[in-house]
């Protein structure tokens, strides 16, 4: 019981202390899509071809703020394929506030925003050539633009708006968090017996990126640090890694086929990330 008890507690407070982070996010989608839609309008339809570039700029931010973002706005047809794609893989989420307190790991940490971004703008420009994806954008009403994923609150202003949006989604966090809080202590110790240098290992860390919580860049982070996984391995899980962003994703576009076709897409681009880097010897 007490280690139920410990995951419940430990979920709830993750979720909490992500609370602030997420008002402030959807406040401030909220204004851009009520109050200011036509910057949003112009931003993307003249950075509609340099999209995952831009994308990969904000994924490196620490922390998954920008690819909460990404997936509110995709839901919302208001950015590519390939810009989501690019977000996704450039976030790092907490791993480089972790290796920022680990003075001997800055090379490292440089080098891995660095690989992160690279392979953001590469396969992000690589699937919107493959993959057309439709921008919903009224050329005609340029001023007059707006988006209509979520708008039942629109008559109650975007304070109200981000409270309930922010409360729906903490709640939906919170409930994951517990399963992926027991998921994650018996994932956790088995990935340390994977020998050090072997694919397996590699494909074990995309897949654990994959968890949509800041608990898998932590123990990916943690493991490197403790020299239990290698650097490629610890790139390719966090190339996988999105955060809460990938969470959202899920929560807020209808699509799901599409939704796992995007998780796959991330698990292929990490393995494919790491493999690469194992072959460079890096």
């Amino acid at each position: 019981m007490s280690f139920f008890k410990e995951i419940f507690l430990d979920s709830f407070f993750d979720a909490a202390k992500l609370l602030p982070l997420l008002f402030l996010i959807y406040l401030i989608v909220e204004y851009l899509e009520h109050k200011n839609n036509n910057f949003v309008h112009n931003m993307f339809r003249k950075s509609k071809k340099t999209g995952p570039f831009l994308g990969a700029v904000f994924g490196t931010v620490p922390q998954c703020g920008f690819s909460v973002i990404a997936s509110e706005l995709f839901s919302k047809k208001a950015i590519t394929l390939g810009t989501l794609i690019a977000i996704f893989i450039a976030t790092s989420d907490e791993a480089i506030p972790i290796l920022i307190a680990h003075p001997d790991k800055l090379n490292r940490m440089l080098a891995l925003i660095g690989i992160k971004f690279i392979a953001a703008v590469i396969f992000g420009f690589l699937i919107d050539f493959i993959v057309k994806t439709t921008v919903e954008i009224d050329e005609k009403n340029d001023g007059e633009h707006h988006f209509h994923g979520n708008c039942e609150s629109c008559e109650d202003g975007i304070l109200k708006s981000a409270v309930i949006h922010s409360v729906k989604i903490f709640v939906f966090i919170f409930l994951v968090n517990i399963i992926l809080g027991i998921v994650t202590e018996f994932v956790s110790p088995l990935m340390q017996f994977i020998t050090y240098h072997s694919i397996l290992q590699l494909v074990l860390s995309c897949l654990f990126g994959i968890i949509p919580n800041c608990a898998a860049s932590v123990v990916l982070t943690e493991l490197y640090i403790a020299g239990k996984i290698g650097f490629a391995s610890l790139a390719g899980g966090l190339c996988t890694g999105a955060g809460v962003g990938l969470m959202v994703l899920f929560k807020q576009n209808k699509n799901q086929k599409q939704n796992f076709t995007i998780l796959l897409t991330i698990l292929v681009i990490g393995i494919i990330t790491g493999l690469i880097l194992k072959a460079l010897g890096i």
